[in-house]
């Protein structure tokens, strides 16, 4: 009997390409879209759709499907994605930048997708994401992609230890340009599909907006002050900012002025010089270990955004599931809110969500 794969299939040359892949090494594949209830553009032209889960993404997950001649399933994940959107409001309510996508990886696409994976005797679940699972000596590692430009393994670090032998990966050894290859090859029609850049639920990008929409009581304009207390300015809302932030400020300034804290008891914007970014470390909750969690100092390299590049650091895990970050040279725009990834060269060790910045 062939091995059974739920595969999460976004309608996107990723997650297409992946489900020609497995078919094609023998898997019994089933193909799983996630109708969230989030409506982007659906006029079908692609400047106009650049987020996912929309049903011109469901259309196209179903004609990939019906092309490789593979079970195809819309699961309604209205109500759990809701508890994402809910999320992302919270964070950023409460002066902290959120990671969403690292969210819905971890409860629902090797969450509930696998639960429901498990029902139909799924041996595994599958994404398209650029992430890799080292199996050469029977245990299970989870490792960056191939294509340096696309990995995504840090966004995976949330996903429980016990899953990773069920784990697949199919294009994580590509680069970008050979899956789209492939696409054009096997003529899945998504081939020249754009990929998806922005939070599928703000898909214009306009974070402010979708979070005064979804709370029109929100009260959190305030001053933007120096870091002497001297108010510079006002501003609409601190859910307009994020550590690190130079761009958008309102106001004028002889020099560069960078966002340093965000303080949601009295809606303050603290902003100064770019040297008062760094800070040599971090606080980091609800850790996930994707290894025997350390009992000492851990070496490692530490990442703290989406396209930071891994910093050298030590971390000390604590027994509350918190841990300790010191890194080598001072890191800049430690952001609360946002996911703390540690590596050992290609492998992901785990991660956690930053609390806050240690700054001596």
């Amino acid at each position: 009997m062939k091995p059974r794969v739920v595969l999460a299939m976004s309608g996107g040359v990723d997650s297409s390409v992946a489900a020609w892949l497995l078919k094609d090494q023998g898997y019994d594949v089933v193909g799983l879209f996630m109708r969230t209830g989030v409506h982007a553009a659906e006029d079908g032209r692609a400047e106009h759709k650049k987020g996912c889960c929309s049903a011109v993404d469901a259309a196209d997950a179903r004609r990939v499907a019906d092309r490789l001649d593979i079970p195809f399933y819309a699961l309604d994940f209205e109500n759990d994605f809701g508890r994402i959107m809910d999320y992302f409001v919270d964070e950023y309510s409460a002066g902290r930048t959120p990671n969403p996508c690292v969210v819905c990886n971890t409860w629902l696409k090797f969450g509930k997708l696998w639960s429901y994976g498990k029902q139909l005797r799924a041996d595994f679940v599958a994404t398209g994401h650029y992430a890799q699972v080292d199996r050469d000596d029977g245990a299970a590692r989870l490792r960056k992609g191939a294509d340096p430009a696309k990995d995504q393994s840090y966004v995976l670090f949330g996903l429980k230890r016990s899953l990773l032998p069920h784990l697949l990966f199919p294009i994580g050894g590509f680069a970008k340009d050979e899956v789209r290859q492939i696409a054009r090859q096997e003529d899945l029609g998504v081939a020249e599909k754009p990929d998806s850049v922005e939070i599928c639920f703000v898909p214009d990008n306009d974070h402010a907006d979708f979070i005064r929409k979804k709370r029109p009581e929100l009260a959190s304009a305030g001053q933007i002050v120096d870091t002497t207390g001297k108010v510079l300015a006002p501003h609409d809302g601190i859910e307009n900012f994020t550590i690190g932030q130079r761009k958008g400020l309102g106001f004028g300034s002889a020099a560069r002025r960078y966002v340093l804290e965000i303080m949601p008891q009295t809606n303050a914007i603290v902003v100064g010089d770019k040297e008062e970014l760094l800070a040599p470390g971090l606080i980091a909750s609800r850790v996930n270990w994707l290894i025997e969690p350390p009992t000492g100092t851990l070496p490692c390299e530490a990442k703290i955004r989406y396209r930071h590049t891994p910093a050298a650091a030590e971390v000390s895990a604590a027994d509350d599931g918190s841990a300790r970050v010191t890194f080598t040279e001072p890191q800049s725009a430690i952001t609360p809110g946002q996911a703390v990834v540690f590596y050992d060269g290609e492998r992901v060790l785990g991660g956690g969500w930053i609390e806050e910045a240690i700054r001596c």
